[in-house]
């Protein structure tokens, strides 16, 4: 099974409500889907959203970045080769992690099928059904309040909320939410990186004293405050997660030798796909640390990758956070895994098992 050419496209699904965090706000999937033919007449997908605020990619970019130096690289290449072929994608230009990320997931997919299995067992197997949180978006204390009751009553057990515009309100709003859903969800706190080290102690403390129970706080400080996020992590009894601070084995090494976080967040968008995070997971679970996968808003396809590594990995990725899906008005992709609601499960077709995807609009190759 040879690579012949690879194929964009993009993929535009609405959410249900906006997505909205200290950083961004988006109402729309609006993602680049590389789609991989070869030889034998296999196709394998993969996805990428543009999230310019965290990893520096736009739709632009990842298509130049796949068009004009991954590509050349890859036709005529062997899928059976896959050490190889995650080699020269992730040699074939610095950074551009999201575009390394959809190629990848391509020849992952193709990978399951040149072995007529599905991606996890090719992983090393695992239970085909996890358990995704939900995100309940930064907006008024009300409105915060009723998204969480909603998800709750649709069978959410855990609730990301997002935070991080103003301090005061902020621990208003998780104290609001608190009270709501006490007992019947458990919450998870992700500031993406709107408080300094000391609000984010402050605000900890706080809620703490109040008696509200956090299983994580998610990124507090900026990316690049590493004694910020240690300085956190050091100071309050809910264990931190970095985030946005490591997108690579490397800096997982360093953050966790220099404990400045208790969880690791994996993002295929991150890592610039599948091999290095499962070299993350793999750095981890040495360390005894756990992980959570997580996604950017994406849709099924790429999400589908991350559920497969999160079976594979169970015993280290022990949360998950892959409600892209979730969010949006319609899944466009048909086969592989089914996303319902918090329960997500996955087939045992080869690969990502993806039969069709619906609302394709092609581009120039």
């Amino acid at each position: 099974m040879k690579i012949t050419r690879i194929q964009f496209a993009m993929l535009r699904v609405p959410l249900k409500t906006p997505f909205k965090t200290a950083l961004r706000t988006v109402t729309a999937v609006e993602d680049v889907v590389v789609i991989i033919h070869t030889d034998t007449g296999h196709v394998g997908y993969g996805e990428a959203p543009a999230t310019a605020v965290i990893t520096g990619d736009t739709h632009g970019s990842i298509i130049e970045a796949i068009r004009k130096c991954i590509a050349p690289r890859l036709v005529g290449q062997d899928i059976a080769n896959l050490n190889h072929l995650t080699n020269l994608v992730q040699g074939a230009l610095q950074n551009n992690y999201s575009a390394k990320a959809a190629v990848e997931i391509a020849i992952y997919d193709l990978f399951g099928q040149l072995y007529d299995a599905p991606l996890y067992k090719m992983l090393g197997g695992g239970d085909p059904v996890v358990t995704t949180d939900i995100t309940i978006s930064v907006d008024y204390i009300d409105k915060m309040v009723a998204d969480s009751i909603d998800a709750v009553d649709r069978g959410f057990a855990a609730l990301k909320i997002k935070v991080g515009k103003d301090i005061g309100v902020d621990i208003e709003r998780v104290k609001a939410i608190h009270a709501a859903v006490e007992g019947r969800a458990l919450l998870r706190l992700d500031a993406n990186q709107g408080w300094t080290a000391k609000q984010a102690v402050f605000a900890m403390h706080s809620l703490e004293d109040a008696g509200v129970h956090l299983e994580l706080l998610e990124q507090p400080v900026h990316a690049k405050d590493i004694e910020g996020l240690k300085y956190v992590t050091d100071r309050v009894h809910t264990p931190v997660m970095a985030d946005e601070s490591v997108f690579g084995p490397l800096e997982v090494i360093d953050l966790i030798q220099r404990r400045a976080a208790d969880i690791i967040n994996i993002k295929l968008m991150k890592t610039g796909g599948l091999s290095n995070a499962i070299r993350i997971a793999d750095i981890a679970g040495l360390y005894g640390v756990e992980c959570m996968i997580g996604c950017m808003i994406e849709s099924s396809i790429s999400v589908a990758a991350a559920v497969h590594l999160a079976v594979a990995k169970s015993s280290v990725i022990t949360k998950v956070d892959l409600d892209g899906p979730s969010l949006c008005q319609f899944d466009p992709v048909d086969g592989g895994v089914d996303f319902n609601e918090s329960e997500i499960s996955v087939s045992d077709a080869p690969g990502l098992g993806i039969v069709e995807i619906r609302g394709l609009e092609h581009l120039p190759d």
